[in-house]
């Protein structure tokens, strides 16, 4: 049983359904019935056309369920045909699907959810263990996603950045349990890239390979955060840089600027610096001054500070820091970064130990708390 194919599937046959007048949360259970008897079937005798397969076996679980049930009596009414047996239209039914579980009546938690559940064909159970919370937990989650999506329809095209927006929450994640998120995300924005001709799809797929080729470097022995000024760069992933260099420039060249090419060409410049000595530091300046001028995010203009403090001199990135919220995430240890560098080891000390104790991971927390002690011997002797 070819599980990949199954999950490769999965999307489309519940845009199929979709389609063709199911609701998402009937058209999701009659698929996961088709997929189960799939699994039955499928070893002794394998279809020829495995999407028609399950399609076919999926409408009809979706209208016998609509037959057993005398509410939808009127719906029954109007998918009472079932459409002959056969090679299914190719279409926008994947993408159609992406749209819902990225619905903006949904909260992003849910809609990352729904959409590893739907779009990914993630079990439950997978998508549970790779957030660390009990599966009856994310069955509830799952469960009140598609009641929130239950009758939408799509009279008008879907929203882009919010799917978007939703890829990129799933990149983030990671991984943990036995589903690597940040995989997952690459295979669905790569599948959307091919589906969509919107340049910032590209973008998103340009800025995910580029972070996940880095990602063997990130980590040292026991976990311990790497921070990128030190990663061994020969242990940096060539394949998927070249790669996504390569989509980020096809983008580019289409002349409509968005937020996740940005970011991206930010990455690219990294990447391309065979040391972190060599990194073109202004370059990465103009580029985020482009992405302020794109989202006027509070986080952008932080990391640009740390640019800023790189390409003219600490003073310059405290001076760019100095109008910035000192509530925001990280505000502290790229505070204390910049001061170490200006020659203000106890205010950097002091910065990084508060730092530590904001730090959204553990290995963030030890590699801050790390760098407090550091200074602190350093004062002490």
């Amino acid at each position: 049983m070819d599980e990949v194919l199954l999950r490769t599937l999965t999307p489309a046959v519940i845009g199929v359904l979709v389609r063709r007048g199911a609701d998402f949360a009937a058209a999701e259970d009659a698929v996961q019935d088709a997929l189960v008897e799939a699994v039955r079937v499928w070893p002794e005798d394998p279809p020829c056309d495995p999407k028609g397969w399950l399609v076919t076996v999926a409408w009809r679980r979706f209208l016998d369920a609509a037959r057993s049930d005398a509410s939808r009596r009127h719906r029954e009414a109007r998918v009472e045909h079932e459409p002959a047996p056969g090679p299914v239209q190719e279409g926008d039914d994947t993408l159609r699907l992406y749209f819902l579980c990225a619905h903006p009546s949904l909260t992003p938690a849910s809609a990352v959810a729904l959409t590893l559940r739907a779009v990914g064909g993630l079990t439950t159970r997978q998508i549970a263990q790779a957030y660390l919370v009990p599966e009856s937990t994310m069955a509830q989650r799952i469960s009140r996603a598609k009641r929130t999506v239950a009758g939408v329809r799509f009279d008008r095209p879907g929203d882009v950045a919010t799917v978007l927006r939703v890829l990129y929450l799933v990149f983030n994640e990671g991984y943990s349990g036995d589903v690597d998120l940040a995989a997952e995300a690459i295979r669905l924005t790569r599948r959307l890239a091919a589906a969509i001709d919107h340049p910032e799809a590209a973008g998103l797929l340009a800025l995910m390979l580029l972070h996940h080729a880095r990602r063997p470097a990130r980590t040292g022995p026991g976990g311990r955060l790497v921070p990128l000024a030190e990663q061994d760069r020969g242990r940096w992933d060539t394949g998927l840089i070249a790669e996504g260099v390569g989509v980020l420039q096809a983008a580019l060249a289409r002349d409509r600027l968005g937020e996740f090419q940005a970011q991206a060409a930010i990455a690219a410049l990294h990447a391309d610096a065979r040391t972190a000595e060599e990194t073109d530091w202004v370059q990465i300046v103009e580029w985020y001054d482009e992405l302020v001028r794109l989202t006027g995010s509070p986080v952008a203009r932080l990391n640009r500070a740390v640019a800023v403090g790189e390409a003219d001199g600490p003073r310059a990135g405290l001076a760019a820091l100095a109008g910035l919220d000192p509530g925001l995430p990280r505000h502290a240890a790229v505070a204390a970064y910049l001061h170490e560098r200006d020659g203000d080891p106890v205010t950097a000390a002091r910065l990084y130990a508060e730092a530590a104790r904001a730090a959204p991971s553990l290995p963030e927390c030890e590699h801050l708390t790390r760098q407090a002690a550091r200074l602190n011997a350093r004062l002490r002797g």
